[in-house]
């Protein structure tokens, strides 16, 4: 689909070739299904599994998205889109102590240092102790014109939230103030606005997360995704097996302590996906 650096029109297509795979590390969970994992579900579904990892369901899943949210980027040159850890293990970053210039100084993708130093300590507890903590990751898109989405089937709004659920150990999203919104007043919550030098309005808040009525207002779209612990984890955690028997068991293998971190590229790639999507509809080039 790429000619002398250009698109012809076909499908692009991209491979990643898994090469350090370990498949003896899961002979546990052929018999046993892992809690918080979609092992019994899949089972349910299906009737068979491939417990070498979890399939479709393990993050490996996400590198292809990632891969194709650099190949969106390049559809919407003026949009820049960058996300960063808010939140982690409980402990939250000082919004006042923001630098986005700290972002890659550091293995968290955390904007403020003092709390990297800290997550530092909560990352490597978990660790030896064989568990994991969660994680939230903010994401924010400017650059995006108004008028993207649409006011019924194809919300800019909805198709964020669908586009971010997808990613493996996502459980919550939230748009703008989020459940914040839910705690203020009318009047606090409105995004008021002004006459702006360009002719268009100048907003004075962003509570809505620059989307109103499925469409973008041409403000900054700002989301935040929760992550969940990673299931796979040293303790042993009671479970039944495939014939029903009650079981312990413990995931072993190479297993990441935090998996929210990996998800700031793969939140980043899939805010592009959406967005290189709707310009791309806004052309009528796509539907």
């Amino acid at each position: 689909g790429v000619f002398e650096g250009r698109t012809t029109g076909t499908p692009i297509s991209l491979m990643i070739e898994n090469i350090d795979q370990r498949s003896k590390d899961y002979s546990d969970v052929a018999a046993a299904y892992r809690p918080g994992h979609a092992d019994y579900a899949y089972d349910a579904k299906y009737g068979f599994r491939d417990y070498r990892g979890g399939g479709r369901s393990s993050a490996r899943e996400t590198a292809a998205r990632v891969a194709a949210g650099a190949v969106a980027r390049a559809v919407i040159p003026d949009v820049s889109i960058r996300a960063w850890v808010c939140e982690l293990g409980g402990d939250a970053v000082d919004p006042a102590a923001h630098d986005d210039g700290e972002i890659d100084r550091n293995p968290f993708f955390c904007p403020d240092a003092a709390a990297a130093a800290r997550w530092e300590v909560l990352v490597d507890t978990a660790r030896k102790a064989g568990s994991s903590l969660g994680a939230v990751v903010a994401v924010e898109a400017t650059g995006v014109p108004a008028g993207w989405g649409a006011p019924l089937y194809a919300k800019l709004d909805s198709e964020l939230a669908a586009a971010m659920m997808s990613i493996n150990a996502v459980k919550g999203i939230e748009v703008g103030d989020g459940f914040a919104a839910a705690r203020l007043s009318g009047e606090t919550n409105a995004d008021p606005m002004r006459p702006g030098n360009d002719g268009g309005p100048l907003f004075l808040a962003n509570h809505a997360g620059g989307v109103a009525g499925g469409i973008s207002t041409g403000q900054p779209v700002t989301m935040r995704v929760a992550f969940k612990p990673t299931s796979s984890i040293l303790l042993p955690v009671p479970t039944v097996t495939r014939d029903g028997e009650a079981t312990d068991i413990v995931t072993k293998g190479r297993h990441d302590p935090c998996v929210g971190i990996r998800g700031v590229p793969v939140v980043e790639a899939m805010m592009a996906l959406v967005l290189a999507d709707q310009k791309l509809l806004q052309r009528g080039q796509c539907g």
